[in-house]
């Protein structure tokens, strides 16, 4: 069986994400949205969810290229002298992992991130990260941990299919096929970590490599090539412009993503082939199957 869970991530950066999100779940095929609690028009985005009761709102904890929900002062070893997190990954890979003092900071930060999603009122249907840094396992141990106690239940697992995935952008079959061997092994713990923590989550990934392209000609050519199981598909769309998504994500096509999300092929096309767009809240109820088999060939 195949279902798909339909994301739109960075929830409350700009008002036209807010409104792109919450368009895109009245009038198209959206089913949840992943919140930046820290982000600069958070608050408009929890407003818009309040108004919007079906919309599943989950968190995008945030400890790259953003701001801290705590004053920098709390933790000066997250941030730089501008009160922003760093946007070097891999550095702050290394620090999350053998630096103590960050950990410490790192974990002050998770936990205030949880709490402030919980003075919300919104309930909370998933965790991740931006930019994936929950595959870090320093990060993921930390976010289980503390989210267990504010009711988490689900987690995205950032697993793509490399092949799939190709056939249908035609475009970077080497970064992708590298990243996927590369991420393999963290992904591999990860689905491990979540089992033994009695988490949900997805079984596959769509829009790491083709993160800001998830345009309507890709996704209809990737509909029937997705693999057996529950395929999260990550959208970041928005209405129109503006700086706090032109300076950090240059290239991604915002607008495009709005119109396949709201677009009548991409609707029709889902009931043509049976599959049913769910969020993560549902994986309780839907018929979550063990991982499925991949044989070989069919990545």
């Amino acid at each position: 069986m195949k279902q798909i869970i339909i994301t739109g991530d960075d929830f409350g950066l700009a008002p036209p994400v807010n409104e792109a999100i919450v368009k895109a779940h009245e009038q198209g095929v959206l089913t949840s949205a992943s919140l930046m609690v820290g982000a600069p028009f958070s608050h408009d985005a929890v407003e818009r969810a309040r108004r919007t009761p079906s919309l599943r709102v989950g968190l995008h904890l945030t400890l790259v290229e953003g701001r801290p929900v705590l004053p920098p002062d709390r933790v000066p070893d997250l941030v730089d002298a501008d009160g922003r997190f760093s946007t070097r990954l891999v550095k702050s890979g290394f620090r999350f992992f053998f630096l103590p003092r960050v950990r410490r900071q790192l974990q002050m930060e998770i936990r205030a991130q949880f709490e402030a999603f919980r003075r919300t009122g919104l309930e909370l249907d998933h965790a991740d990260a931006h930019n994936h840094m929950h595959l870090h396992p320093t990060v993921l141990g930390m976010m289980l941990e503390t989210g267990r106690e504010y009711g988490l239940k689900s987690v995205r697992l950032p697993a793509e299919p490399p092949l799939r995935s190709w056939r249908a952008a035609r475009r970077k079959l080497v970064s992708r096929t590298m990243s996927w061997v590369l991420l393999f092994p963290w992904t591999r713990m990860m689905r491990r970590r979540l089992r033994r923590a009695g988490m949900r989550h997805n079984d596959a990934l769509i829009g790491m490599t083709d993160s800001g392209a998830l345009t309507e000609d890709f996704v209809l050519r990737l509909l029937p090539r997705l693999p057996p199981g529950v395929t999260e598909f990550c959208f970041h769309p928005a209405t129109g412009r503006a700086p706090e998504i032109d300076g950090p994500m240059p290239g991604y096509r915002h607008e495009e993503e709005f119109r396949a999300l709201t677009g009548r092929k991409l609707k029709e096309a889902l009931g043509t082939a049976g599959i049913r767009p769910i969020a993560f809240g549902d994986l309780e109820t839907a018929a979550v199957q063990p991982r499925p088999t991949i044989q070989k060939g069919r990545l």
